[in-house]
């Protein structure tokens, strides 16, 4: 979901330690994988996100190695349109937990703090009412999707608090994709997650972190999910670890779990695919605390 966030100062830990196996063009077993979904030590799940439907005949496969998949109420970042609507029977059937996904607004489309408060009202109708129509029950987790990080502008903050509220008025429950990534602030450093949740005042904001730099990300590695906990942020509920493509900055020390053309796929497809040069349908990695984190079954 990295298509238009911004390219801020981003502090890393300068050690990189990290090296685990992943799968290459030649199959799972060959590469050390093993499609485990589940890490009993840490109590994760794994999951994945992509901004295309990846299709009704991949479902099965996926479910091979994921629990949970991320599905957009809306269109997706850097897409023009949304091919998931009216899916969500097909991964239900499959048996997928969900991470149901809303797109916001960036920076540039907010001028004011009340502007920003008008846009979220009208978004957050329009989340919670894509969610029932594709049938998920109340109280089901909306994660609104913040692109861009580091601290958040007025008009940001704003956009997001009222859009948590009035998707909360509206029978469901708040969440926020947002950077889990020191990024620097002149000497110090701020973490948009932790802005966010030092400006919740009293909302129950639900949290799903990016942090892809290795480490504390094992990298493109489907093998024993890691612990939300282990992303830096205490409080998060779902890891972003893996992007695909993979950013060359954050993740050198862990570029041998990547595939060779810089992806993360899903072990199942890739081992099935009959093209070494297109081994499957290329995902984000994520991990959670629940087999279904927005609660959407």
């Amino acid at each position: 979901m990295w298509s238009t966030r911004k390219k801020l100062n981003l502090l890393v830990a300068a050690a990189f330690l990290f090296s685990l196996p992943w799968l290459t063009n030649t199959g799972a077993e060959a590469h050390g994988l093993n499609q485990q979904s589940r890490n009993d030590s840490s109590n994760a799940y794994l999951g994945f996100d992509v901004n295309e439907y990846p299709g009704d005949a991949a479902l099965p496969l996926l479910k091979q190695t994921f629990v949970f998949a991320g599905f957009w109420l809306n269109v997706p970042p850097g897409a023009k349109s949304n091919n998931w609507m009216g899916k969500r029977a097909e991964f239900a059937k499959n048996g997928f937990g969900f991470l149901v996904l809303f797109n916001g607004r960036l920076e540039r489309e907010l001028t004011s703090p009340a502007q920003a408060g008008e846009l979220a009202v009208t978004d957050g109708k329009s989340a919670t009412a894509a969610a029932q129509r594709e049938g998920f029950p109340a109280g089901t987790i909306i994660f609104l999707d913040q692109e861009e990080g580091g601290r958040l502008l007025p008009t940001q903050m704003a956009y997001v608090l009222q859009w948590a509220d009035t998707v909360t008025a509206n029978g469901f429950r708040a969440g926020i994709y947002c950077s889990g990534i020191p990024a620097k602030e002149g000497k110090a450093t701020i973490v948009t997650a932790n802005d966010i949740h030092d400006h919740e005042d009293g909302r129950k904001i639900i949290y799903f972190v990016y942090n892809d730099a290795c480490p504390p990300s094992p990298g493109c590695a489907t093998k024993n999910p890691p612990s939300p906990a282990n992303s830096a942020i205490s409080f998060a509920s779902i890891w972003q670890y893996a992007q695909s493509p993979r950013r060359h900055e954050f993740t050198k020390s862990c570029s041998a779990t990547y595939n060779a053309d810089g992806n993360c796929y899903s072990p199942a497809n890739a081992a099935t695919s009959t093209s070494k040069q297109n081994p499957g349908i290329f995902l984000d990695l994520d991990s959670a605390t629940s087999p279904d984190p927005s609660n959407g079954r």
